[in-house]
């Protein structure tokens, strides 16, 4: 899988629709690095955009993680996962050369 290189703490664009905005604001307990910019992020196109640097975004996948694991919803549990995967895919391709490697 070929990444994007970037430079340690530059941030990437993360769009969320009104519903995956929903789901972090209002059905996880992410913390205010995370969610402010969220928060304050204004409608372009259909979408919200926020700049995460990769340690953000993978700071916002565990709590996203945490909630659907948590969740006695199913619906809620499958949006959750699903938003999660995507978090996950766009985080994954992009390297700013800090990814740990498994032996």
């Amino acid at each position: 899988m070929s990444r994007k290189k970037i430079n340690p703490g530059d941030r990437v664009e993360v769009s969320f629709t009104d519903r995956e905005r929903e789901l972090v604001l209002e059905h996880t307990v992410a913390g205010p690095e995370v969610t402010d910019s969220l928060e304050r992020a204004q409608r372009a196109g259909g979408t919200f955009v926020v700049y995460y640097t990769l340690d953000d975004l993978d700071e916002l996948l565990g709590y996203v993680a945490a909630e659907a694991n948590h969740s006695k919803s199913k619906k809620l549990r499958k949006e959750l996962d699903t938003l999660y995967d995507r978090l996950r895919c766009l985080m994954e391709s992009f390297d700013d050369g800090q990814w740990q490697t498994a032996f």
